[in-house]
């Protein structure tokens, strides 16, 4: 039989907008705002619509990173 093979997807450390982060993390935008609430001073502002790089590190120390990613 032929093992299995794993798929070991990377997700790019880059600036993402509020839905793309709830796509990601499968949830929606208000329940995204929910748990991100604890951490609105250390996230600080969106720049525009997009949480910075910086910000997405910080956002995948808190909540983890998401185990599931749609491949569009």
């Amino acid at each position: 039989m032929k093992q299995e093979e794993s798929l070991t997807l990377k997700i790019q450390l880059k600036a993402y907008s509020k839905k793309e982060v709830a796509e990601l993390y499968e949830i929606s935008a208000k329940s995204l705002q929910t748990w991100l609430t604890p951490f609105e001073k250390e996230l600080g502002p969106r720049v525009g619509r997009f949480y910075s790089p910086k910000q997405m590190k910080i956002i995948f120390e808190k909540l983890g990173i998401p185990e599931v990613i749609h491949l569009n």
